[in-house]
């Protein structure tokens, strides 16, 4: 008897456990349904080249309401982002965007840089086994290799078997490169001189697509080869400075750094198409191929989400020639401003509203014209790198009878630690010695040596920025910074690189598809924007997001 209950109770736990399971295969499917709706089709990383977050602000009464201003009012604005590391430049800024950290780990230490291994200087994008597609021009010889971290837009790929497309969009090859990843589908920039067109490498593909061949055969940048005027009445940029002014460089030919620009009877002495890149109609040609992009290659069409990078670029080529405050970057922006809205139109029309998430950033800020903030009695100035450099040799000879330095570049010392080995001298000290040398020189303010950023840590100050854009293997053995407002540049334009406020502080806006709506002066970071990113999707961060972390606050 004791064995037949105890075999009715086996049955009825079985039926039990059963009858249990049918719930779960139903829950199963609505948790995968959930799972699909509650993702964007689309995620689209915006980046302005050289934007500082005051753009957002001084120009805010010449925006429409659907750019920067809709952004701002339907999404999240992050008021106190910076970059958290040195320097502030175009590559490293994209990397750190798209991958969540810093120079220190993703190994994009700037734009270009001396490599230690190789004895020469290498270009963050540069590939010599890839071949140029839609050029016969090196400069489609450029793939991502140089990055040895993931994007999130490489996570999505992983995590989507590939199903989910990567596709870069820039004027610049490093802006469109980099935040695509390494499994991109495609990335698109802008070769000038006597073309005009999108190109690509090898690396992607060995024929461009057929979108791409009409377009680049549509005769689009041709039609912008006409007078760049102001958009509005020059009279109402009351937001920046005189139109003629001794801080702007202007184009070879004209003799005024002023409006009008005829850029067809320029072109010719500034690099042919090139110069559109250094006007507001160069953004406007990438918003263009950004919505032919959408089309083209089918974005935001299935359950897997597509991720498309789109940095505007021409605006850092504007801010160098004429500075943070011409009237040349006020009418650069009010156009960008048109440009993001029919952009975000496009957007509504054909991946649909409430199907795509959208985030705009900047690589970087600028500072303003040193020359000018003398004019008006700010502390600024100009460095001499090679009287620095000049002396350095001189100290070292002085001291150890030979000079060690095998080259200066971007704020870095490198030495030949061969020849230093052979004299039997410490490389600790004979890095330190320089150190305590040029922190001497009037127009250096920090200095340190390659031992110290990487065995002393620094929570905060411009030290930490420095150390968390410190790469071991391919940063130098001294690492210094000029004072504030003190630049290694021309007397006209703008530039960067610093780790000061005006260098770090940009903007970070969110809107679309799990975003909420609202503002923060809480400070966040531009490594936060990959893992908030990934948290969206519910994806791997990327490999290398040792800093950043999500902000759950933007998140629905």
């Amino acid at each position: 008897m004791k064995k037949i209950s105890t075999f009715l109770s086996l049955v009825i736990l079985v039926m039990g456990c059963k009858a249990q399971e049918q719930p779960k295969a139903s829950q199963s499917a609505e948790q995968s349904s959930y799972y699909f709706n509650h993702k964007p089709k689309l995620v689209v990383g915006i980046v302005v080249d050289q934007m500082r977050y005051d753009y957002l602000t001084r120009f805010y009464t010449k925006y429409g309401e659907g750019g920067f201003k809709r952004m701002m009012n339907e999404g999240f604005n992050c008021k106190n982002n910076h970059f958290n590391y040195v320097p502030t430049k175009t590559a490293p800024g994209h990397a750190s965007v798209f991958s969540g950290t810093t120079p220190k780990y993703h190994g994009i230490i700037s734009n270009d840089w001396y490599d230690k291994e190789i004895k020469s200087s290498v270009y963050c994008a540069g590939d010599d086994s890839v071949e140029p597609v839609g050029t016969s021009s090196d400069a489609g010889k450029m793939s991502p290799h140089r990055m040895i971290t993931t994007t999130f837009a490489d996570e999505n790929r992983l995590f989507t078997q590939m199903r989910g497309k990567s596709i870069g969009v820039s004027v610049k090859d490093r802006g469109a490169i980099l935040p695509a990843g390494h499994s991109a589908n495609a990335a698109y920039w802008f070769y000038g001189k006597d073309q005009g067109d999108f190109i690509t490498s090898t690396y992607y593909m060995n024929d461009l697509p057929k979108w791409v061949k009409d377009f680049n055969s549509s005769d689009i940048a041709e039609s912008y080869l006409k007078p760049w005027t102001t958009y509005y009445d020059i009279k109402t940029y009351t937001e920046s400075g005189s139109d003629l002014n001794n801080f702007e460089g202007g184009f070879t030919g004209k003799e005024t750094a002023t409006f009008p620009y005829d850029l067809k009877d320029l072109k010719d002495n500034n690099g042919g198409f090139d110069i559109l890149k250094g006007t507001a109609y160069g953004n406007s040609i990438v918003a263009d191929f950004a919505i032919a992009a959408l089309t083209g290659e089918q974005l935001g069409k299935d359950e897997h989400t597509d991720v498309l990078t789109v940095s505007f670029s021409s605006t850092d080529y504007v801010g160098h020639n004429f500075g943070v405050n011409s009237k040349e970057i006020e009418d650069t922006y009010i156009r960008l401003d048109l440009d993001l809205e029919r952009f975000f139109n496009a957007l509504d029309e054909k991946v649909g509203k409430g199907n795509y998430t959208v985030f705009l950033t900047a690589d970087h800020a600028a500072v303003d014209v040193p020359a000018y903030l003398q004019s008006v009695n700010i502390p600024a100035g100009y460095v001499t790198p090679k009287e620095n450099a000049k002396r350095m040799r001189a100290f070292l000879v002085a001291k150890y009878g030979a000079d060690f330095i095998e080259n200066i570049s971007n704020n870095q010392v490198f030495f030949d630690r061969a020849k230093i080995a052979e004299m039997n001298l410490d490389l600790d000290d004979v890095q330190e010695a320089l150190v305590n040398e040029i922190i001497s020189y009037k127009d250096i303010d920090k200095a340190y040596s390659a031992k110290t950023l990487t065995t002393t840590s620094f929570p905060i100050g411009l030290e930490a920025l420095l150390q968390k854009g410190y790469n071991q293997k391919r940063s130098g053995d001294v690492v210094f910074d000029y004072k504030p407002a003190h630049i290694s540049y021309g007397h006209t334009g703008s530039t960067h690189g610093s780790g000061f406020d005006y260098d770090t502080h940009v903007p970070l806006l969110f809107f679309g598809k799990g975003i909420k709506q609202g503002q923060t002066f809480d400070k966040t970071e531009i490594t936060d924007i990959a893992p908030t990113i990934s948290a969206l999707l519910d994806i791997s961060f990327p490999n290398g997001a040792i800093i950043g972390q999500p902000l759950e606050f933007v998140l629905e």
